[in-house]
């Protein structure tokens, strides 16, 4: 499990990024390497979903951090969050997008479509076959996890997208693989 997981989501997010998230739903191999992440805290928070406090919709981000939190979107998508912080103090890291590096015809199949695979949180919840079943899933011995270490890359912090509180966070952050070149 990534260490940092245990602490701030501003730097478990960061942590995050270049590593390999795997689903084997329903024993099928597909894999991403996390290219974008957002993160999110609790009461100091106002954008999170923790932030009134511990509901039975965000229990799973109270802990114990390295857990899948999984939600719907506007009723319409599932979105997956690995959990940070210590117990009891919610924090959580959306996952918002991948580059797909094994699985590559099942995601596919899974979307409907080869392309624009995993360039949104739902979308990648989709082509990974995650779905509110997975809430709470431990991420070091469920059938999604997460496996290191981290790739090398560059990262660039930006506003997160789509809250209406907090926007001037700079808590979005994305992953480019290192030019090798």
């Amino acid at each position: 499990m990534i260490p940092e997981l245990d602490g701030d989501p501003v730097a478990a997010a960061r942590a995050l990024l270049g590593v390999l998230l795997v689903s084997r739903v329903p024993g099928v191999a597909t894999a991403v390497r996390i290219s974008e992440v957002e993160a999110y805290g609790a009461a100091d928070d106002p954008a999170s979903h923790a932030h009134r406090g511990r509901t039975p919709r965000n229990a799973t981000m109270f802990g114990p951090p390295g857990r899948l939190y999984v939600y719907r979107s506007y009723g319409i998508h599932w979105c997956a969050n690995v959990v940070c912080g210590s117990e009891g103090a919610a924090g959580a890291v959306l996952v918002r997008g991948g580059i797909p590096v094994a699985g590559l015809a099942t995601m596919a199949e899974r979307r409907g479509r080869p392309d624009h695979l995993c360039d949104g949180p739902g979308k990648l919840c989709q082509a990974l076959g995650i779905t509110g079943a997975h809430d709470g899933t431990d991420l070091a011995s469920g059938p999604i996890r997460l496996e290191g270490p981290a790739a090398r890359g560059v990262v660039t912090a930006t506003r997160r997208i789509g809250v209406s509180r907090a926007q001037d966070r700079l808590w979005r952050f994305v992953w480019k693989p290192e030019d090798r070149s």
